[in-house]
């Protein structure tokens, strides 16, 4: 299933989208998409049911917002360069372990809202991302298996990053990956049956329609399973958590002088087979 929310900030209501590419209204059903609704596998079937049996009304879709898939996110956990050729750009050693950072769930913002560009910021960055939405409480998992099991379904994500923030001004990378609207999230939440495969999927990103971004999630350095497992080995991952797994090469921090950071005006476009699109324009804070 293909699950959203649509309408104004702080307004949307769940829907789904039909194989027909139809928006169908799921309020009748539930009352939004989140770790509770993710976690009840009764109203999921139910949810199948009723797209199955075309019993969900129809909601013209036209001039409506496309909000986050997942409301109420309790936190989001990401994994720093998790690509092969992510690190080698960078010039970065190989990591033995998945490198942990958080963003704070007020940065998710829908697929298409607008970022902002922090004030001070010279080295604004773009970084396309497979997200992990997690449907069980999930605590010191051993296998693969157990891991994958945790997992609700999958989306696009747009961790966005100051660098000089991140990487210059001291501590831990919090500072730079933060800023208000720095994770834009959807437009779905794709789940789990129908992504067989999440090291088989081709990630892209451009910017004022210049492809800078071209991979696939089989350069994973740490596939979702062994990150899902890893991280629950340090902290309980609940219901509607959303962990970020790292970007490809092309990130405007490895490429040469001078690097093309975002500035106010740009137009960044990204997707991952399967999981939709995303577009956002830029503007000053």
């Amino acid at each position: 299933m293909k699950l959203l929310r649509v309408g104004t900030v702080g307004a949307e209501r769940p829907a789904l989208l039909d194989e027909e590419g139809v928006l169908r209204d799921l309020s009748g059903l539930v009352p939004d998409i989140d770790g509770t609704l993710l976690a009840d596998d009764g109203k999921l079937a139910r949810i199948r049911a009723a797209a199955a049996a075309g019993d969900l009304p129809a909601l013209d879709a036209t001039g409506l917002r496309t909000g986050p898939p997942v409301a109420r996110i309790g936190k989001i956990v990401c994994i720093g360069l998790n690509y092969h050729d992510h690190a080698r750009e960078t010039g970065a050693p190989t990591p033995e372990e998945p490198i942990i950072f958080m963003k704070a769930p007020d940065t998710v913002v829908g697929p298409d809202d607008t970022v902002l560009v922090p004030r001070g910021s010279v080295k604004t960055d773009w970084e396309v991302e497979l997200a992990v939405v997690i449907g069980r409480t999930a605590r010191y998992l051993e296998t693969d298996e157990q891991a994958l099991a945790a997992v609700a379904g999958y989306a696009v994500a747009h961790d966005v990053s100051e660098r000089a923030f991140q990487i210059e001004r001291g501590g831990q990378w919090d500072k730079g990956k933060n800023c208000e609207t720095f994770n834009p999230l959807g437009p779905w939440l794709v789940t789990a049956d129908e992504i067989p495969d999440p090291q088989a999927l081709g990630i892209r990103l451009w910017v004022n329609g210049d492809l800078k971004q071209d991979g696939t999630t089989a350069e994973q350095i740490f596939p979702v399973a062994e990150v899902v497992r890893y991280v629950s080995q340090f902290m309980t991952l609940y219901p509607g958590d959303v962990i970020n797994t790292g970007t490809p090469a092309g990130v405007a921090m490895g490429r040469p002088e001078p690097k093309p950071y975002l500035r106010p005006g740009d137009v960044v476009e990204l997707e991952i087979d399967g999981l939709g699109r995303q577009r956002q324009q830029l503007k000053a804070a």
